[in-house]
């Protein structure tokens, strides 16, 4: 290597170095707090004592029922609109910049905001309540803007060589985008329903105005349920002596995120090759 660029390239391994430290040091720090609690026994507990004693069970249970109602409704809307803003809308035209506008001013507005409105319209308007359907579709209306914005850039990624080749095999417009278009562009889909699931799986806000943040069991979809977020929030601010099960839920949020994150890798990385 020339010594010119030693610089830049100490820099970055610099840079490298410290984020993977971050990381490190973070999950050091809530291991080492959470490791009395941490067992099988204690995930599959209900709670007691405002989640000092007993175990997570039912918070667990409702995290994934959130994130269920929240990912069957972001993924199918989502990739619906990537697909007409990538496909069937002149992007310089005047209905693309007007949705563009609005996906990025979705984006940016803050979770207070999506938590009156998901409130408001969900739980009051449409007669859901303080449930778990209720915080599901607020965190889709928060997510939705970065899976469509993800999504869009994921299918305009497709080079226009492999497009050339499927419009030679005379593939229809369906072909197209089922065989063509969404295999080649799965990676990027991945990675926005990443960010919109760890969006998701973040918010407090939201959640104590939509789903709640009673420690029991949930029965169905229309009943309240508590989230890890919420959970922690509680624990390490309403609740004395509550930093190590903040702790310990925090490494479960963590384990969750990291497990969901493979799973939808998994299952979006399959069907065809790159290369066509």
């Amino acid at each position: 290597m020339r010594r010119q660029d030693w610089l830049p390239a100490g820099a970055g391994a610099l840079c490298t170095a410290a984020l993977a430290a971050l990381l490190v040091g973070l999950l050091a720090l809530l291991l080492w707090q959470a490791a009395p609690l941490l067992s099988l026994d204690w995930l599959w507990r209900p709670p007691r004592d405002a989640g000092l004693a007993g175990g997570i069970g039912s918070i667990l249970v409702s995290t994934l029922l959130v994130v269920l109602v929240c990912l069957a409704a972001v993924i199918p809307l989502g990739l619906g609109c990537a697909i007409q803003l990538s496909e069937r809308i002149d992007r310089r035209g005047r209905a693309a910049r007007a949705l563009g506008f609005s996906l990025d001013v979705l984006a940016a507005t803050p979770s207070i905001v999506f938590a009156l409105f998901g409130y408001q319209f969900f739980a009051v308007t449409l007669g859901l309540g303080f449930s778990i359907a209720s915080g599901g579709l607020t965190l889709a209306c928060m997510a939705l803007p970065l899976m469509v914005r993800g999504s869009e850039q994921a299918l305009r990624g497709v080079p226009v060589a492999v497009r050339e080749a499927g419009a030679a095999l005379a593939l229809s417009d369906t072909g197209m985008l089922w065989r063509v278009l969404l295999p080649q562009a799965r990676r990027g889909i991945a990675a926005a329903v990443i960010l919109s699931l760890g969006r998701a799986l973040a918010e407090t806000a939201v959640l104590l105005f939509t789903a709640g943040y009673v420690l029991r069991m949930p029965g169905s979809l229309l009943d309240s349920g508590r989230t890890l977020s919420v959970h922690i929030y509680d624990l390490a601010m309403h609740v004395p002596g509550g930093s190590g099960p903040a702790a310990a839920s925090a490494v479960v949020l963590v384990a969750l995120i990291v497990a969901l994150n493979l799973l939808i890798h998994r299952s979006l990385r399959t069907g065809e090759p790159d290369d066509c």
